[in-house]
């Protein structure tokens, strides 16, 4: 499914069919999970509004959304960004290498917001 086939009927089912988690034993754990889409989006807000941008902690929250919900990941954080956001969040899927080659997308009609991708690289 891609992020723009996504929408407020179908967005928690399509997260907790592809939730891959054995450590989760209650709906709490996959709601703990699902929240890290809420901090990367406070903290690529907070990056647009003041120019910090906090790349370890938005790596960390990424990579363990990649580990428990998979290749879902990249659907659900566009469907929860607002577009100007979606440069920044492309940078790090670039640098993670998470761009999903098919189906084409929108995604690859976005931008790249270079100076997120500068502070990657320089990890």
């Amino acid at each position: 499914m891609r992020f723009d086939e996504l929408n407020e009927s179908n967005y928690l089912l399509f997260a907790i069919k592809f939730y891959d988690n054995p450590q989760a034993v209650t709906r709490d754990d996959f709601e703990s999970d699902l929240k890290r889409i809420r901090y990367v989006k406070r903290l690529l807000k907070r990056y647009r509004n003041s120019g910090e941008l906090k790349v370890h902690l938005i790596l960390n929250h990424l990579i363990i959304l990649f580990n428990v919900f998979n290749d879902a990941t990249v659907p659900l954080l566009f469907y929860n960004l607002e577009e100007e956001l979606w440069p920044s969040i492309k940078s790090f899927l670039l640098f993670l290498n998470r761009i999903p080659e098919y189906p084409k997308t929108l995604i690859d009609e976005i931008e790249i917001d270079q100076n997120c991708l500068s502070q990657l690289k320089a990890l």
